[in-house]
């Protein structure tokens, strides 16, 4: 994984994408030795216009100046201490933002950017963070309610790269990031999850969310073809 940047750094990246009144995204490319990583950024935009900004990727002025009429960002949410690459640079560009990371992965973050809590309230009862259980506190989520259903948006323990090919799709495949249908990777039963059983009553608590319509998640295509009964089925895989 490439060092944090230092300046504004712009990779290649495709456009932002409205899935709600109140809900942006955004899929970039992180070129790695033998392949090309996607990745995903989620803006919310709170009751007051503010914005919550997930797993932050750098975006050509064209691309920033839209994010912006979108309204303000405050929050910069660091969803683990793996998702680092472009904090340093987001916080310079707006030293307001306040930023928030999981408790288990604070200390790491902080090491690129200071860390301003750990549990934020929006006061907006439509966007609530979550510390992933099971994942030593380590795997952040968000839960945003719009106008058309509850979106689920999770970091590294689902892997959803739907599309990968060659030696680097095969890679992605081994380590659980790619394949016929979401997992949770391979790599991160193995260095993310302490309690298996705690993390599967985690996602179907989350199963149990009536208006839930979309899973979207860090590494992979949106899942909204039955979030629900997908989130059944990763449970099932930590029996």
């Amino acid at each position: 994984m490439p060092h944090p940047f230092e300046r504004w750094t712009v990779l290649p990246h495709g456009k932002l994408a409205r899935l709600g009144d109140n809900l942006m995204t955004v899929v970039g490319e992180i070129r790695m030795p033998l392949m090309k990583l996607p990745r995903r950024m989620t803006v919310v935009r709170l009751a007051d216009s503010n914005l919550v900004i997930w797993s932050a990727i750098a975006l050509d002025e064209s691309a920033m100046a839209e994010l912006e009429s979108f309204g303000r960002p405050a929050y910069l949410i660091v969803p683990s201490d793996k998702h680092r690459l472009d904090a340093k640079i987001w916080k310079a560009r707006y030293p307001a933002l306040t930023v928030v990371a999981p408790s288990g992965a604070r200390a790491a973050v902080a090491k690129i950017v200071p860390v301003d809590m750990v549990d934020p309230h929006f006061d907006d009862p439509k966007v609530r963070f979550a510390t992933v259980r099971g994942t030593g506190d380590r795997e952040a989520a968000l839960l945003v309610q719009s106008a058309n259903g509850t979106t689920l948006v999770v970091n590294d323990i689902v892997g959803n790269i739907d599309d990968a090919s060659g030696l680097g799709g095969w890679l992605l495949g081994v380590a659980g990031f790619a394949g016929r249908k979401p997992q949770v990777p391979r790599v991160v039963r193995k260095a993310v999850v302490e309690d298996p059983q705690a993390l599967r009553a985690q996602l179907l608590e989350w199963a149990g969310i009536e208006t839930l319509q979309r899973i979207l998640v860090s590494h992979g295509s949106p899942i909204e073809a039955d979030a629900r009964g997908t989130l059944r089925d990763l449970a099932r895989s930590l029996e």
